[in-house]
């Protein structure tokens, strides 16, 4: 359970690490407006492939939250997490799973629903 912790608290802080040295160079606003503005950076074969990989990937994971998750709002609002802020909201999720678990948990009481 601490690699998960470790693993998850190393995703969230390294991402907002890097959101903010992102931000400090230039706003998320422009940088998706320069996005949208210049087709050549939007039409990126590669660009595109790795974003609906992305998305795919939250998905997925959401699949796994919706599972856990007994009530629809719940489900909802980790669905708009997830898909706006990607591994931070993810990280969040599995660091706040593993803080609400006893002492003694194994890796099932984590993965699985609660009872």
């Amino acid at each position: 359970m601490k690699l998960v912790v470790g693993f998850a608290g190393l995703a969230l802080f390294g991402l907002i690490a890097a959101s903010v040295w992102a931000t400090s160079h230039i706003s998320i606003v422009p940088a998706i407006e320069s996005l949208l503005t210049q087709p050549a950076a939007g039409t990126n074969p590669w660009f595109v492939a790795t974003l609906i990989d992305t998305y795919f990937a939250f998905l997925w994971f959401w699949l796994w939250v919706a599972y856990k998750e007994r009530s629809l709002v719940s489900k909802l609002v980790w669905l708009v997490l997830i898909l706006g802020l990607g591994n931070m909201a993810m990280a969040a999720y599995v660091l706040i799973q593993v803080w609400t678990l006893p002492r003694a948990a194994r890796i099932e009481d984590l993965l699985l629903r609660r009872p």
